[in-house]
């Protein structure tokens, strides 16, 4: 396996191994479950900084660089971009690991748009307070 040249910064998201039932036709994992564990981990992210309720409505220039095998460990990093009145622009990186190696590279990577919800599920603020 290739190294990256960049590395992840801080902590992941989410961490999670891909399984036999998440492949595609090929074998490979298939993009759709990779494309929601990435959605999970901005969602962590866009609830955190809302703090409360959020919802994804769009998803900017999602990239697969490599393909992700049955038994990798997925890493996922999400990184604010910015935030608006109701909405936040949320980068997430996706990083694969063997199973039995210490190497990691990066698989995937898109940005996330979420907006902050009223209980309602009506638009609110992201910083009332501000």
């Amino acid at each position: 396996m290739e190294k990256h040249p960049e590395h992840p910064h801080g902590a992941p998201a989410i961490r999670t191994i891909a399984m036999p039932a998440d492949t595609n036709p090929s074998g490979d994992i298939f993009g759709g479950w990779l494309m929601s564990q990435m959605d999970l981990a901005a969602g962590n992210l866009a609830a955190l900084t809302a703090r409360g309720r959020a919802a994804t409505i769009a998803v900017d220039a999602m990239k697969f660089h490599r393909a992700v095998k049955v038994g990798d460990e997925v890493s996922l990093y999400a990184r604010l971009l910015s935030v608006g009145r109701t909405s936040m622009k949320i980068h997430v990186e996706a990083w694969r690991r063997c199973r039995d190696g210490d190497e990691t590279e990066k698989v995937t990577e898109a940005s996330f748009t979420f907006v902050a919800l009223d209980k309602d599920g009506v638009f609110r603020p992201v910083r009332p307070e501000a």
